[in-house]
């Protein structure tokens, strides 16, 4: 593998390979988050399972990840948005996805996960999916007695616009 699959640029053996193999410790938030992603693409689950918080150690099922990572063809990660998670920081925020094909097609995880520096280094603390943005219809509202917009003929109140 020569391009790191974290989608960073750099050849995999010097971005997140030392991280995977514990010969190196991310120094940020967005590191551990590439790597935690670059693990499910290479199989290596036990860094999942190594880089969460302490107190979700007992709860992680290093089963089902491992057949998550086996199960799927990694597609990609983007991260959006980070917040804090430097260097010198003691919490961080990363947004991302992260693209995958499965058995059902292709699919995207979205979350916003939180991540904590513990005894100098950086674990994961959970995660959420973002709340969707809502969306306002930003055009001409119908009246009841106009032609309905889907193209009908018919009025409004007796096509699409009926309750």
């Amino acid at each position: 593998m020569s391009e790191c699959p974290c989608g960073s640029g750099e050849p995999y053996s010097s971005c997140c390979e030392p991280f995977i193999k514990g010969d190196a410790a991310p120094s940020t938030a967005e590191q551990l988050m590439r790597s935690r992603y670059c693990a499910y693409v290479v199989g290596e689950v036990n860094y999942i399972h190594n880089t969460l918080h302490p107190d979700h150690q007992a709860d992680h099922d290093l089963e089902a990840a491992r057949k998550w990572s086996r199960d799927s063809e990694w597609l990609g990660l983007e991260i959006l948005t980070t917040a804090a998670g430097g260097a010198e920081d003691s919490q961080g925020m990363v947004e991302f996805k992260a693209s995958y094909r499965d058995r059902g097609g292709n699919r995207q995880a979205h979350e916003v996960s939180q991540f904590e520096r513990i005894a100098g280094r950086w674990v994961y603390v959970d995660g959420e999916m973002p709340k969707p943005e809502t969306v306002k219809n930003g055009g001409k509202k119908v009246g009841r007695n106009e032609p309905c917009p889907c193209g009908s003929g018919k009025k409004y109140k007796k096509c699409c616009g009926v309750r």
